[in-house]
């Protein structure tokens, strides 16, 4: 089983979409069973709070349930357990390498390391427009899933 842990500042705009997202993107692939998928943030700002409206909304439109997820913090076990820990944006990767201790089994990346425009993703509390967030969301799961099964 394939474990991808999904990580943002808060985790509840980015890093939450793009763990529904995958997993839908799976589930219609018929990959359910090869793969678990969580979310996590790197502060402690938002610990226990839902989804952001504005995820919850956008995944709504998609006909994609985000569940009764609340925020959790990335710790240094989950570098442990997971296969790969995929950060939304560059100061996310840094935060995440510092929970970790480092990353000498190569487990961290971008989200959008696997497309062909590598770059952050925007954090929609600050800008406003899920519906960008979620198209770089889209491209980058998508990606990240050929490179998945080009190198199993």
């Amino acid at each position: 089983m394939i474990k991808v842990l999904f990580c943002c500042h808060g985790n509840i705009c980015r890093s939450t979409m793009a763990q529904y997202v995958f997993q839908d993107i799976i589930n219609k692939e018929g990959l359910t069973d090869e793969f678990y998928i969580n979310s996590a943030g790197t502060s402690r700002e938002e610990i226990g709070n839902g989804v952001h409206y504005g995820t919850r909304r956008k995944l709504k439109q998609l006909g994609i349930s985000c569940g009764n997820h609340k925020a959790v913090q990335m710790t240094q076990k989950d570098y442990e357990e997971y296969d790969y820990l995929i950060g939304m944006e560059k100061v996310n990767l840094r935060n995440m390498r510092r929970i970790a201790g480092g990353d000498e089994d190569g487990k961290l990346h971008l989200l959008l390391e696997f497309s062909d425009n590598i770059r952050d993703i925007a954090d929609p509390w600050y800008t406003g427009n899920f519906d960008q967030t979620y198209e770089d969301v889209k491209e980058g799961c998508e990606k990240f899933l050929k490179y998945i099964l080009r190198n199993r």
